[in-house]
């Protein structure tokens, strides 16, 4: 394993963990309202979320709302270790089943869903897209195979409190496109337009 990730891995956590807890009440709210006035979204854009663990940053306030206006949303699924993730259709209320690593997925029987965008968990992301996430490479192989297949938009979800300047990185580590907090939301590079 890469020692300087590991190590900006460990400061990473510990750097989320006090993020959130000093969140405000409203954080996931706001990083709602900037994710939907920054990030380009076609009305029939599929979306991926993920349900929070611990620290995260939670998506489900974007996720609910992009429900609400008839986008088809999923969530992933750890269908094989060291595979790029699959996405399950995914609305709020639907059934989650326990998954891999301590996750919640959709129900193994829900159809799967292509996506326009990705919400990405992450520990840590710096000022060029770079991300640290929990050294699995799940996104990492999920995006690199979208974007393989016609292009996805990767957006990280966090508090801004987990930026850093720089990030150590790797030939297969997967950049994103955005990044919202609930600061505001940053595009990293010539984002498509109407994703």
């Amino acid at each position: 394993m890469n020692a300087a990730k590991q190590a900006a891995r460990s400061a990473a956590i510990l750097r989320r963990d006090a993020a959130r807890a000093m969140a405000a009440p409203d954080a996931m709210r706001r990083i709602a309202d900037h994710f939907f006035r920054s990030v380009p979204l076609r009305p029939d854009a599929a979306i991926a979320g993920y349900v929070a663990i611990g620290s995260e940053a939670d998506p489900a306030e974007i996720l609910a709302r992009a429900s609400a206006n008839g986008h088809v949303c999923g969530l992933p699924r750890v269908a094989q270790k060291a595979a790029p993730l699959a996405f399950l259709q995914w609305a709020p209320g639907d059934a989650l089943a326990g998954g891999a690593h301590g996750t919640r997925e959709p129900l193994a029987n829900m159809p799967e869903v292509r996506p326009d965008i990705v919400l990405v968990p992450l520990l840590a992301f710096d000022r060029r897209g770079r991300r640290i996430g929990y050294g699995g490479g799940y996104y990492d192989r999920t995006l690199a195979k979208l974007r393989g297949n016609g292009g996805v938009v990767a957006v990280g979800i966090a508090f801004a409190a987990q930026a850093v300047d720089e990030l150590p990185e790797e030939e297969f580590d997967a950049r994103l496109d955005w990044i919202v907090t609930e600061s505001g939301a940053r595009a990293f590079a010539a984002a498509p337009s109407g994703v």
